[in-house]
Parts: structure tokens; sequence; C-alpha cells
């Protein structure tokens, strides 16, 4: 879909991906959903909270996802 938006999960990354990668990803994402590469002021709003919800799902599936060879986080 988005080819700046890099696979976050091991292998693809040596350690855990970062707050600022995930962050990333969500904000990429959300511009190419969106059509935006930044909004406009009376979207700014409804723009960042679809980056930080993006980014929490994100965030909570790189924690669940089982990764064969590696434990699942507690």
């Amino acid at each position: 879909m988005c080819r700046s938006i890099k696979t976050l999960r091991p292998p693809q990354l040596a350690e855990e991906a970062t707050e600022e990668e995930i962050r990333a990803a969500a904000l990429q994402y959300v511009r190419k959903v969106s059509g935006f590469r930044a909004p406009a002021a009376h979207n700014r709003e409804a723009f960042e909270r679809a980056v930080d919800a993006v980014a929490a799902a994100t965030a909570e599936l790189l924690e669940t996802l089982e990764v064969r060879g590696r434990p699942a986080s507690a």
C-alpha cells in the first residue's frame, strides 16, 4: 500500500520498534488514507487523533504478535 511504511516486527528490525518508528508508520498511513500530506487547520485535530489511534493500534499489535522463535511480550 504505502512503500514508505517499513515492517516493524522482528526479524525485520534487530530490536523492538521505537515509539518514533511506530508514530512515523502511523503518520504515513493516515497521510495515504486521507490524501493529505499536511491537513488544513480545520482538519488538524482529526488528523492528529487518527495518527494517535493508528499508532496505539500498531503498538498493541506489535506487543501481541508471536514471531516464530520469539515469545510474545508479556
